[in-house]
């Protein structure tokens, strides 16, 4: 069973493509239900575990799969399930065997992966990625174990280091951004797109700015109230964005809509309603929510998940002691693992000779007891008994021994004396 982690993420492909790989929560399970089916269709002997993390930084799957090349096997399953050229995807992904996969999952566990460097959110949604997988039927013992292994090193990670200490957020930075284009936030009229923790994320940051007014657009309108009464503010149905946009200043968009919400005609007409007032809009969903055309508008200041993690990466330097101290507790947690899987992958050598040396055990004392039967002495019984165990333990070295030649025989002559050297 090999593990491997194969994915794109913010370092390897755009967002243009990224969107075009990510999914949705409710499509995990079915993702993994197929990948596990596409194991299956190369070595029917199936056993193959397979999760998805999905965000709007990466989809990775990562898998224990005993298929020949499982990396090249689940590259194509990843180009085949979400329809794409598999030479135009290729270059763009990370395919990582063995430690390297564990490493990668340990990393991005701990925020060291992340856009943010140490933001804690992508902890919360690989546990979401293992819950839905298992759910599906896509864990076994070695993912796992891979996962909660994770678990186990970001929680180390964030105890003992500052690796997360004053991290500029996404919110943080599309705050920083709207303050470029509008010199006081507290004259603005702010939209936010979506209800979930990254929308909540940046209201609370732009709350904290004291802004005109604060709106929110979702598609439930009570989740929408019931965000919007933590600011003070109101909740308008999605449905409502036609006639209301040209209100906002700044507009910021997080959903899970696999289509474009805000599309060029709307914001144009927007603008004109605006007399070309100018317009902040930061669109964090992958796939995005608003078309990429809007940010050729000149009155328009449109910003993607990919702008903003460039401004975030700054104050990189200070951080670096932190990320020297998490990589060297990650190096010593993959070691750990990789031992563990090497015992693994003994487990049925040990219980192979634990059957047959049963076996042996069973065969001699069942000849003892007959012997005793017929009225043997018993030190006699008790002499064959011995004897018998011993010359069945021995059979198998003996012949391995005689058959081999050279450097194996001579490996075996030194291997073999320690093996059989026991306590008098």
């Amino acid at each position: 069973m090999q593990l491997l982690a194969v994915g794109l993420n913010h370092t390897t492909a755009p967002v243009s493509l990224r969107e075009q790989l990510a999914l949705a929560p409710d499509q995990l399970g079915q993702a993994v239900q197929a990948a596990r089916g596409w194991f299956a269709r190369i070595d029917a002997r199936g056993g193959d575990e397979a999760a998805i993390l999905s965000t709007c930084n990466r989809t990775e799957m990562y898998a224990a799969s005993d298929v020949d090349n499982p990396l090249d096997a689940s590259a194509h399953f990843l180009a085949d399930y979400h329809k794409l050229n598999f030479a135009e995807l290729r270059p763009h992904l990370y395919m990582l065997p063995h430690d390297a996969a564990v490493r990668h999952a340990f990393r991005v566990a701990s925020g060291l992966d992340s856009m943010v460097l140490g933001e804690p959110q992508i902890l919360g949604q690989m546990k979401d990625a293992m819950r839905l997988a298992d759910e599906a039927g896509g864990l076994g013992t070695y993912l796992h174990q891979l996962f909660q292994r994770s678990f186990s090193v970001a929680k180390e990670v964030r105890t003992t280091t500052e690796i997360g200490a004053h991290s500029v957020s996404m919110a943080a930075a599309a705050v920083r951004l709207s303050q470029r284009i509008f010199d006081k936030i507290s004259d603005q009229n702010v939209l936010f797109i979506g209800a979930g923790e990254m929308i909540e994320l940046c209201a609370t940051h732009f709350a904290a700015q004291n802004p005109k007014n604060i709106t929110i657009a979702n598609r439930t309108m009570e989740r929408g109230e019931t965000l919007a009464h933590r600011f003070n503010g109101k909740a308008i149905r999605l449905a409502a964005l036609p006639d209301q946009l040209a209100q906002f200043d700044i507009v910021i968009s997080c959903t899970a809509s696999s289509l474009p919400l805000i599309g060029l005609g709307l914001v144009e007409r927007a603008i004109k309603a605006r007399r070309h007032k100018p317009m902040f809009m930061v669109d964090l969903a992958v796939p995005r929510d608003i078309e990429a055309e809007v940010g050729r508008l000149d009155d328009v200041f449109l910003y993607t998940v990919d702008d903003l993690g460039q401004v975030v990466q700054t104050g990189l330097e200070s951080r670096q002691a932190a990320v020297a101290q998490a990589e060297a507790i990650i190096e010593t947690r993959v070691k750990s693992f990789m031992h563990w899987i090497d015992d693994r992958a003994m487990v049925p050598v040990i219980q192979d000779l634990q059957e047959n040396s049963e076996a042996m055990r069973l065969f001699e004392l069942e000849r003892a007891k007959k012997m005793l039967a017929r009225g043997d002495d018993v030190d006699a019984v008790l002499d064959a008994l011995s004897k018998g165990l011993t010359a069945k333990f021995l059979h198998g070295p003996q012949q391995a021994l005689h058959r081999a030649q050279g450097d194996e025989r001579a490996r075996l002559a030194t291997l073999l004396p320690q093996l059989f050297r026991g306590r008098r």
